[in-house]
């Protein structure tokens, strides 16, 4: 099974070492359609008609791996998963199910090359 990352699960960034098993397929932007917020120490995407494209990495994972990215995204009371089209084959992202109103945007949907607006 296939997992998108775009956030602190990215190589670099501080969550990454839980793929430290995982192969990493390569990099994939999914087309429009997505909303990134900054909630500080990570971010939140959420899908949102006219939203922007979404930067991540696609990993090969096993269902240990999956149980572990489920426990850190408080998989399904904060962040549930969706199914996501990759050139590597479908793959699990996870979306936030918490509100956003008021949340600052990451523009360009990039966590790593992140531009924040903040919300008004």
């Amino acid at each position: 099974m296939r997992v998108f990352v775009y956030g602190t699960l990215r190589h670099g960034e501080s969550n990454h070492s839980l793929l430290r098993q995982a192969t990493l397929l390569g990099l994939h932007t999914l087309p429009d359609g997505y909303c990134l917020y900054d909630l500080g120490p990570y971010p939140a995407a959420v899908q949102a008609a006219g939203g922007a494209q979404l930067v991540g990495e696609v990993y090969e994972i096993d269902r240990t791996i999956l149980r572990d990215l489920d426990e850190l995204e408080e998989y399904p009371e904060v962040y549930d998963r969706a199914t996501v089209t990759t050139p590597y084959g479908d793959a699990f992202v996870y979306l936030y199910q918490q509100t956003v109103v008021g949340l600052p945007l990451i523009v360009g949907g990039d966590w790593c090359g992140r531009i924040v607006r903040q919300a008004v």
